[in-house]
């Protein structure tokens, strides 16, 4: 069984699809590489997505909105037997995370530089072992908040292909947009909050690397907080 063909409708999360322009190198590396590690959303679904890697690997998780692929490329170094999609549509970002595999390639990655959601509805259910989304654009005004990532319509969709026991991990240094995850994860069935203290919350995940977002965030004052989600 293949999953069905989704709508190639975008819902717009994300902000900018542009920086400034690509220098030379991330050019070339945007017209050889990226071609090949595209997820096909134009073929129905693999029943298994491990199908999607080269190797054999033991599952597969995803990470939404990666910035410049610096926990992305640590994460998949660190577990290669794990299949890693990566979904990042500000061009510069995935210019930077391409160029960076011209020189340190990994065979456990794949990715997706358009909205998240269109990949999110392709992919088969109970299909994907864990999701990460860091630092996402806040919408800061009110009339925005429609537009933050962390919705019930969303976390519907994360509920549907993540297997059950997988994490999504949320990370942001904006306290509004954590206590709106929060509340949105706890009202929700299919998530539990696993924290015991405030200490959980205020310690990066294991081998965290951080992110140039986290580091702008932290020189001008702000602090961080890591929340984990299990599926039930």
């Amino acid at each position: 069984m293949t999953a069905e063909r989704p709508s190639r409708s975008t819902e717009a999360f994300f902000g900018r699809r542009h920086g400034k322009p690509l220098r030379p190198l991330q050019v070339d590396a945007m017209a050889t590489i990226l071609p090949r590690l595209k997820v096909d959303l134009e073929s129905p679904a693999p029943s298994d997505l491990r199908s999607l890697y080269d190797k054999a690997v033991d599952g597969v998780r995803l990470e939404i909105g990666f910035g410049g692929g610096e926990h992305l490329h640590h994460e998949a170094s660190r577990f290669p037997s794990t299949g890693f999609i990566g979904v990042e549509p500000f061009i510069n970002g995935m210019a930077k995370m391409i160029t960076r595999l011209a020189t340190q390639p990994l065979d456990n990655l794949r990715v997706h530089d358009d909205d998240a959601t269109q990949l999110l509805d392709w992919l088969p259910a109970d299909s994907v072992d864990g999701i990460d989304l860091f630092y996402p654009d806040p919408w800061h005004k009110k009339r925005h908040w429609k537009r933050r990532f962390v919705s019930p319509t969303n976390l519907d969709r994360f509920a549907r292909v993540l297997k059950s026991g997988a994490k999504f991990r949320f990370a942001s240094d904006i306290d509004s947009y954590v206590n709106w995850t929060l509340q949105h994860c706890r009202a929700h069935d299919a998530f539990e909050w696993v924290a015991a203290s405030p200490l959980d919350w205020h310690t990066p995940y294991e081998a965290w690397p951080g992110t140039r977002y986290e580091a702008k965030a932290f020189r001008e004052g702000r602090t961080a907080a890591y929340l984990t989600f299990i599926r039930r």
